[in-house]
């Protein structure tokens, strides 16, 4: 066993070596018109060498390592408690919600232009960790291309704007159904695949959209990107200092206020909270009706659902429908936020993130979805001192929670039922 362990420990470090020296070890630089491959300093080749003795070492001992890491006290609470009674839990957890909208609606007031901004983002995020949850967590179908059902929304609205004058309001619903009608499209060839194979059919549709939109320049302007994308307006009242379109008025005028471009960032903000919320009611009753259940049995075991009845087809296609469908919301808010989209935009790092909310969160769990949001998508801002390190922190934390909270941070709760022994 130690000898085994010795050439797992030498395998992996000398693969660690392998690939960060390349990777790190060389650097381009750009003099004049030529590009010279220059070496790494010594303080970077010496931290590779250190990254591969840590990782000798934790393989060599992996097994003590984990060890210890279990027998540490779980900073977490335990989820295995006394049930609450149901309709005490209901109530508590209608009037915390409640108190959370309350706050969320008069909190942009009272902060600054930056944190609203950054809120914005969070409820972004949120949708669309809610939407995939219903994929991952509910119908436990492993999708990594999620992204591109951002996109979708995102790009729609661009392109409505700049070729056929569509406002904001008339293209959320439009890019959220197109975006749900390339989950539907996506759903038939994934039938039959699960796990593994499922994962790499829908990474491989991410990648072909994102393609799809960076080489299609005639339509999408490519790796340019489309700019001018217009704000949302209120009742035909733009929050620019200028009125864009013929018709319409501006908002600090109609009330005899002065301008302020904090008004655009609060309404854009109230826009994604509202949107938030009906996103996370809406799922919130799917999951109290047949076709939530149908989701979850999928989840535990297909063939059991289908002998039940369940039509497979049915269930797996409206799991990736509704998620789509949410992610398209997202998207028309993310396009209308930023003013300008890209392909870069929609890389797979995204999709990571949001499967990694859903993950951290508890998957199943709306309120852990949320929470986990917040947390991945603020706390990197608030470290902005070591974003070099962000993904290197991302990881730990992963794993991490992992070891300690394999289920999440809110695991979704299930009613057990004991039935009592026959005398």
């Amino acid at each position: 066993m130690a000898a085994n362990n010795l050439k797992h420990a030498l395998f992996c470090a000398l693969v660690t070596l392998i690939i960060s020296y390349p990777i790190i070890g060389f650097n381009l630089e750009i003099q004049g018109i030529n590009i010279t491959l220059t070496g790494a300093t010594t303080s970077t080749i010496g931290m590779i060498l250190l990254a591969a003795v840590i990782v000798f070492l934790f393989q060599l001992f992996r097994d003590r390592i984990m060890s210890a890491l279990r027998s540490l006290p779980n900073p977490l609470p335990q989820p295995r408690k006394e049930p609450m009674a149901e309709n005490k839990r209901a109530r508590i957890e209608s009037w915390v919600l409640t108190g959370i909208v309350v706050l969320a609606l008069f909190w942009p007031f009272f902060v600054s232009r930056g944190s609203v901004d950054l809120a914005t983002l969070v409820l972004i995020y949120i949708m669309l960790a809610l939407g995939l949850n219903v994929v991952v967590g509910l119908a436990g179908l492993l999708d990594l291309g999620y992204v591109a059902f951002y996109a979708v929304g995102a790009y729609t609205f661009a392109l409505l704007s700049q070729y056929a004058g569509f406002s904001f309001w008339m293209a959320l619903p439009l890019g959220a159904c197109l975006a749900a009608l390339f989950g539907l499209v996506l759903g038939f060839p994934v039938l039959r695949l699960r796990g593994d194979y499922l994962a790499i059919v829908t990474l491989g549709f991410g990648e072909i959209i994102r393609i799809l939109l960076n080489n299609w320049t005639a339509l999408t302007g490519g790796p340019n990107g489309i700019g001018g994308i217009p704000d949302p307006t209120l009742f035909g009242m733009e929050f620019g200092r200028r009125v864009r379109e013929e018709g319409n008025t501006s908002f600090h005028e109609t009330f005899g206020i002065a301008y302020s471009g904090e008004h655009k960032v609060i309404f854009l903000y109230l826009i994604a909270l509202v949107l938030a919320i009906i996103t996370a009611l809406i799922i919130r009753r799917f999951m109290r009706m047949p076709v939530g259940r149908a989701w979850e049995a999928l989840r535990e075991d297909e063939i059991a659902a289908r002998s039940l009845g369940l039509s497979r087809t049915a269930v797996k296609l409206s799991a990736f429908t509704i998620g789509a469908f949410f992610a398209g919301f997202a998207g028309t808010v993310f396009a209308s936020k930023q003013g300008f989209i890209s392909p870069e935009s929609f890389v797979f790092l995204e999709s990571a993130i949001i499967l990694a909310i859903v993950v951290l969160g508890g998957m199943g769990s709306q309120l852990g979805v949320v929470l986990a949001a917040i947390a991945v998508t603020i706390l990197p801002e608030l470290a902005r001192e070591f974003s070099d390190y962000r993904m290197l922190v991302f990881g730990a934390a992963m794993v991490l929670m992992m070891v300690w909270r394999p289920q999440g941070l809110m695991p979704m709760r299930r009613v057990h039922i004991e039935l009592k022994k026959q005398e």
